[in-house]
């Protein structure tokens, strides 16, 4: 019988790490403006930790990401 593999989201951290893969700027210049120790952003990218919401709001918008509400017609509980 096939397994059927779920689709797993993609979560806000995934999408800042992909954003900040994507930028033309480096990590390190990244770091500098946005105030945030370089070893913070290497845990952070390899995914063996997360960050604050201060550091995720600064980075964000450094980035120039927002978050956008979706609807929530048809999903359980909404």
């Amino acid at each position: 019988m096939p397994r059927i593999m779920k689709r797993r989201r993609t979560t806000l951290s995934d999408q800042l790490r992909r954003a900040v893969d994507e930028c033309p700027e480096s990590r390190y210049r990244i770091c500098r403006i946005i105030g945030m120790d370089q070893a913070n952003m290497s845990r952070f990218m390899s995914g063996q930790t997360g960050l604050t919401l201060d550091t995720a709001d600064r980075l964000a918008e450094f980035l120039g990401m927002e978050l956008v509400e979706r609807s929530r017609e048809g999903r359980k509980g909404g």
